[in-house]
């Protein structure tokens, strides 16, 4: 059989030859010998060979200081260049079907068309979908801004080099530039001097539009518009918009002091900035396209006699985006400048009304293949972007708010709201929304954090609603924290509806969910507010972190169904919004596979979800990859809506429910009850150091004297991953099984996995987790980094990972885990020899900066670049 990862190897090999190259150029040939002579005994290491280990370990803890950041910097380069070439090989044209599979989008066409749905309804689905794709910037991105431009580049290169008719020339021309770029790659500095700020992090999400979606989503709905007209003999309209981007970065301001509304004025200016360059840019290249004289009669009566009608409307659009980016650049120099409403583009129709226009003229004329061009590309990325790029949504904690109208009550001698009763604070919220007179007196000189949650309320009644996505209440439990925004929202002048969004974390919280809004929604007024949509936001990272992922999950699945059928009654649609995070252990996974298990009628032609930090270039940063990205959201909201999956049967639900009490019995009696747990998770993993790293402008803690309860979920995770354990991605949920299996309720698990998508998702994502998991090198850490007396909580943890993995395979019947999927095991396999160099290393490394008062720079530096490094190479780390 042929080897069909050969040509995935051979790009590894070629860049791992170059950037040896250019370590031997740089560094000297000893240096590269010595890289080699590791990366070789990781290799034997991995098969068993002990000796090897031992001598791997000498050679790792004799390097010198000034050999320790090259040392890192190199093998975290090519876990770096490994994630380029298997991008590369998903796209290319060498990819085989284990790896590229059909496309999701025809796969589904068929199913549908050939089954119970009919072609209009299917149609009718499709022009209604409304997926949200929000942006957050967490910090588990590690790579630059810089280097991520870089690494596109490469791809590039290798694209080239897949094309056989390349002269031999022309294959020496791009070998060149891959060695120049490998070779800037290693001598630019990977980790950033300072910690990003909040517009740092807009930036950074911006230019994954610019370099990658701006010209996926064109793309991607020509393939879809031609799969479906194929199938049905319907166009699409100009206008569909199957999914939007909206965004956090610089609007997520809990737990972010940084993230103030000066900040977030100055992000929406920036990604309308972004924005008219990119239309602009787009408009000058159609001024030269649009050279014909034929109009229809709407056209020419806008410039009578006119040779060329395309071109002059074009050109004062030109003119209208040059004159919006002038009055932008003055805005974000912080000044206010004046401008007519009719010289720049204030809002989507300034654009659209004239490209119909034209598009119109086209048409009627004969030129449809004209204007199906660049013309109908620019249509749809208005549609999915709007002027504004990115919607950005506003997070607070709900604290915050009732710590703004407490302030108040006092100052007004009206009591403490805080302290009042739940039903106290609805009749006064309500009482006032319903007042025309101010509630805030003009004299008021509230406190400094009083003053910036109010200058946000007032900063968002000042921008036009499409700027704007929803405002998020984290922790959010009561209807009250929901009315409380919608009070201070009136009060500060806004004038439309924008969504306030409830966000249910905690396991608690997820089981009161349902009773929260149908509180909310028996009030006619909030009722009235609605318009007839509620949007509700589940928090995937902070339900895992309380719960553990078993019991989190079945949470999160009850409260979807008991929202679901709560909305019904009311006569209100359901927006459900999935705070999902990279890892399994915050809810990521394949999102395909994710969107399927969820509840029958909880994905109804809409949903939002986040994608975070390094998943955004995972899934996003390369126009083919976003391509593929988007029909395999498409797909799936398309399929869950009109194929939705089948109600549970009793028997699934009465076993899911033991596992879920079994699993977070399980996972608490570890988190919290078990005394040694913080040391020991303290001791064992770089938590500490991770929260010293300039990785994201948010600090790692809610509150810097909190324990884990206060620790964020990202590096929760991100520390766990680290030491290669994984714990908070499987911890309770083998306990729970093996309990299941122990009762007799193996076969039943077997008909779940089979049957059920919920459950078979949830097997399937700690089948992963397991494979990532390793043992032996969390043992490592703990003999280096871990006081003896807690080495019994260690081998008990260990235990548990493999009860876990026995119970699995059980389950699935598999002799190895991820036998169904082994792109994925070659992937965590093709990784392996370079990350454990790099985990060995940094356990020394932390040994010694904790012995230090003070680590030397070599020493700092070399610590960030292994986190760095086995950052890229698990991927979903945080």
């Amino acid at each position: 059989m042929a080897d069909v990862y050969a040509p995935l190897r051979a790009n590894v090999g070629m860049m791992g030859q170059i950037l040896g190259d250019t370590m031997r150029e740089h560094l000297g040939e000893a240096f590269l010998d010595k890289v080699e002579q590791i990366r070789q005994l990781a290799k034997q290491s991995r098969r068993g060979d002990e000796s090897a280990r031992e001598q791997m370990l000498a050679l790792l803890t004799a390097l010198p200081d000034e050999e320790l950041a090259p040392f890192a910097k190199a093998f975290n380069q090519f876990l770096n260049l490994a994630n380029i070439a298997e991008q590369f090989h998903t796209i290319s044209r060498n990819c085989d079907e284990l790896v590229c599979v059909p496309d999701p989008v025809e796969q589904l066409l068929g199913r549908i068309l050939g089954g119970k749905v009919d072609a209009d309804a299917m149609l009718e689905t499709l022009q209604t979908l409304d997926i949200d794709l929000v942006l957050t910037a967490h910090p588990t991105e590690i790579s630059r801004r810089t280097l991520i431009q870089k690494y596109s580049a490469v791809v590039d290169c290798l694209q080239e080099m897949e094309n056989p008719l390349l002269t031999e020339q022309e294959h020496k021309s791009v070998m060149l530039r891959l060695r120049q770029l490998i070779a800037q790659i290693w001598h630019t500095n990977e980790i950033r001097a300072e910690r990003p700020t909040p517009v740092d992090e807009a930036r950074w999400g911006l230019s994954t539009i610019e370099t990658s979606l701006w010209q996926a989503i064109p793309d991607f709905l020509r393939q879809l518009n031609d799969k479906v007209e194929e199938r049905t003999g319907v166009q699409l309209a100009t206008d569909i918009a199957p999914v939007r981007f909206s965004s956090w970065m610089g609007g997520d301001r809990d737990g972010n002091p940084f993230v103030t509304a000066k900040v977030t004025a100055e992000v929406l200016d920036r990604n309308r900035h972004a924005a008219a360059r990119l239309y602009l840019k787009d408009i000058v290249e159609l001024v030269n396209e649009l050279s014909m004289e034929q109009a229809n009669a709407e056209l020419m009566a806008l410039n009578p006699g006119s040779r060329e009608p395309y071109r002059d409307v074009l050109r004062g659009l030109r003119q209208k985006l040059r004159n919006t980016i002038d009055y932008l650049n003055a805005r974000i120099e912080g000044h206010q400048p004046e401008v007519s409403r009719d010289s720049i583009i204030w809002e989507d129709a300034d654009i659209r009304e004239p490209l119909q226009l034209l598009y119109r003229s086209l048409c009627d004329c004969g030129m449809r293949l004209i204007a199906n061009g660049l013309l109908l590309d620019i249509l749809r990325r208005l549609a999915c972007f709007g002027i504004h790029m990115l919607r950005l949504d506003i997070r607070q904690d709900a604290g915050r708010h009732c710590d703004v109208i407490a302030e108040l009550t006092r100052y007004l001698g009206m009591g403490d709201y805080a302290h009042w009763e739940e039903h106290e604070k609805q009749a006064f919220l309500l009482r006032e929304l319903a007042n025309r007179r101010p509630l805030i007196p003009v004299s008021w000189q509230p406190s400094d954090e009083v003053a910036e949650v109010l200058k946000t309320c007032r900063l968002v009644a000042s921008q036009p609603q499409q700027a704007l996505g929803s405002y998020v209440i984290s922790m959010a439990s009561h209807p009250s924290d929901v009315l409380a925004v919608l009070l201070l929202l009136k009060e500060s002048g806004c004038s439309y509806p924008i969504r306030v969004v409830p966000l249910f974390e905690t396991l608690d919280d997820l089981n009161q969910a349902a009773s929260c809004i149908q509180a909310l929604l028996d009030i006619d007024w909030y009722r009235g507010y609605t318009k007839g949509m509620q949007e509700v936001m589940i928090g995937y990272s902070d339900s895992a972190k309380d719960a553990g992922v078993m019991a989190a999950a079945w949470a999160q699945y009850c409260a979807q169904e008991q929202l679901v059928k709560v909305c019904r009654k009311a006569g209100v649609k359901l927006n459900l919004f999935h705070g999902r995070g990279g890892t399994i252990g915050r809810g990521g996974g394949p999102a395909h596979q994710a969107i399927l298990s969820q509840p029958p009628g909880s994905v109804d032609g809409r949903i939002r979800v986040t994608e975070q930090g390094e998943m955004i270039r995972f899934k996003f940063g390369l126009p083919k990859l976003a391509v593929q990205s988007l029909a395999l959201y498409t797909s799936a909201v398309l399929e869950a809506t009109l194929l939705p999956p089948p109600e549970p049967k009793q028997a699934w639900r009465e076993c899911m429910q033991r596992l879920a009490e079994d699993s977070v019995l399980a996972y608490r009696g570890i988190v919290r009850e078990e005394p040694q747990f913080v040391p020991y998770f303290r001791s064992a993993t770089p938590e500490v150091e991770l929260g010293k790293l300039p990785l994201g402008s948010r600090p790692a803690k809610r509150r810097v004297d909190g324990g884990i309860e206060s620790l964020r979920a990202i590096p929760w995770i991100f520390a766990w991953s680290q030491n290669r354990l994984m714990l908070p991605a499987w911890l309770g949920a083998g306990e729970a099984l093996k309990a299941a299996a122990d009762r007799g309720d193996m076969p039943l698990l077997k008909e779940m996995e089979r049957d059920w998508p919920f459950f078979n998702t949830r097997i399937s994502m700690l089948e992963m987790v397991y494979s990532k998991a390793e043992p032996n090198l969390a043992s490592y850490y703990e003999q280096c980094l871990v006081p003896s007396e807690l080495h019994g909580l260690g081998k008990k943890l260990r235990q548990r990972l493999a009860l876990g993995i026995e119970a699995v395979l059980e389950l699935t019947g598999s002799d190895s885990l991820m036998a169904h999927t082994p792109w994925n095991r070659e992937s965590v396999r093709l990784r392996n020899p370079y990350i454990d160099p790099l985990n060995f290393l940094q356990t020394e490394l932390l040994a010694r900066t904790r012995k230090e008062e003070t680590p030397s720079a070599p020493v700092q530096l070399a610590l960030m670049l292994t986190i760095a490094g086995v950052a890229a190479g698990m991927r979903n780390t945080g």
